[in-house]
């Protein structure tokens, strides 16, 4: 069936990112148990309700001071928690571009206040979009609709706003979780995996076939 709708991932197909960056900026500050940030424990205890948006960023900050046993100023942890963060590539924003006369497309994004407030300034002064829904038909972060994936929720609630046939909608994602969350929901998905880019599954803005969607 032929693919009407597309919705967008942003980390890691949009923007790259680098998590190893944020422990590096920790480790000058003098936090070394490198393998205490790579845990379940301290996605469970720290980020998940930060990027669902229950915690407010002081109580993410209050909360990562805490795991670390460190009392560092929220500025050196703000400093640490956006240092995974890349530019967003030119590159990949005119393909966007291109893409959008061809399908109406959406982003969809399990994100935190701390990260967009970041690439949204990104966003406005390198490309001159004042928002993501100005890019997109309409974007979507965690924080704000208090929803993450790979859960099904988030899915249907996209599905549902904007009466999108599952099997006419892909999803673009660099998650095998979340390529699985899409799926239950119906949605047929593609995992962008390293080192494949965007740039690599469109021309001209239109979806290159043999891609092996389903």
């Amino acid at each position: 069936m032929k693919i009407e709708n597309i919705i967008f991932d942003f980390g890691g197909v949009i923007i790259d990112i680098d998590p190893m960056l944020t422990i590096r900026e920790l480790e000058k500050s003098g936090f070394h148990d490198v393998e205490k940030l790579k845990t379940k424990e301290f996605y469970r205890q720290v980020i998940y309700k930060f990027e669902k948006g229950i915690d407010t960023p002081a109580v993410f900050h209050n909360k990562l001071r805490k795991y670390l046993e460190m009392d560092l100023s929220d500025q050196q942890l703000d400093n640490a928690w956006n240092a995974l963060l890349f530019d967003i590539p030119q590159e990949r924003i005119r393909i966007i571009e291109q893409v959008k006369k061809h399908y109406a497309i959406y982003l969809l994004s399990n994100s935190n206040e701390i990260h967009y407030d970041l690439y949204v300034r990104d966003l406005q002064l390198r490309f001159g979009y004042r928002e993501f829904d100005a890019l997109f038909d309409k974007a979507y972060f965690s924080f704000d609709l208090h929803l993450t994936k790979p859960h099904p929720e988030i899915f249907e609630f996209v599905i549902n706003q904007h009466n999108l046939v599952p099997e006419k909608t892909l999803f673009i994602d660099d998650r095998a979780e979340n390529i699985e969350g899409a799926r239950q929901v119906g949605l047929r998905a593609f995992q962008l995996k390293a080192p494949l880019r965007i740039r690599d599954i469109f021309k001209n803005g239109k979806l290159i076939s043999g891609l092996g969607i389903v």
